[in-house]
């Protein structure tokens, strides 16, 4: 799989297809936006029938990135779970694959906007976190230096081979790095939508994932 390194705030990171980010110096694996039991919530609340296990396919994925990198510090940047009920509702299964991935690492919660606040799992829970240079949120701060968030589920569309694709993406300027939702069944937000433009400089970049990164002009 081909990676997309850069710089930040003096911090190298890479960003993984896997839409997780990867900063080697310091041991620490970022993910953003789980969600974690939206598919269970959509049927209570609609009963839609939406793709089954989503919270399966979203572990396996982190699984692999834990793996291949054995990082220290795991942080998640806030909507891990859709909601209290979600969390109550995972299976069994689940939550022990999750509690054994927690386990041994520091693993930091962000606070995010769909989150119920602390929950009976491990690790610690915060409304931010900083490591060296780099603060961690769920939602960007325009006023920010060397901020990593997520919350906008970033998307772009790009022309290859003929035909269009649209993926999540990386949004990647000289003051921040808006991270692609992680979880399975997520929607997204598209890169040139007001707010995303807003927020980015006029020379940043949209890193895509997938089978590997690919890095495009975040067109305005």
């Amino acid at each position: 799989m081909q990676n997309y390194d850069f710089t930040l705030n003096s911090a190298r990171l890479t960003a993984l297809p896997s839409g997780a980010l990867w900063w080697s110096q310091r041991g620490l694996l970022c993910v953003s936006d789980l969600h974690f039991g939206k598919s269970n919530r959509l049927m209570r609340k609609a009963s839609t029938t939406p793709p089954p296990r989503e919270n399966r396919d979203t572990l396996a994925r982190l699984e692999r990135d834990i793996l291949t990198h054995n990082p220290q510090t795991i942080v998640c940047l806030g909507d891990s779970f859709d909601d209290l009920a979600a969390f109550e509702e995972m299976e069994e299964q689940d939550h022990r694959w999750l509690t054994c991935l927690i386990a041994g690492r520091s693993w930091v919660w962000i606070e995010g906007s769909h989150d119920p606040g602390p929950v009976d799992i491990g690790g610690t829970h915060l409304a931010q976190y900083s490591a060296g240079p780099l603060w961690f949120r769920h939602i960007a701060d325009p006023d920010q230096q060397g901020e990593i968030s997520g919350h906008f589920h970033p998307k772009i569309r790009v022309k290859t081979r003929g035909h269009s694709v649209c993926a999540p993406c990386f949004l990647i300027d000289d003051k921040r790095v808006v991270l692609p939702a992680y979880g399975t069944f997520t929607g997204g937000l598209r890169a040139d939508s007001p707010v995303l433009t807003e927020l980015m400089a006029p020379n940043s970049i949209a890193v895509l994932t997938g089978k590997s990164t690919r890095a495009a002009a975040m067109v305005f």
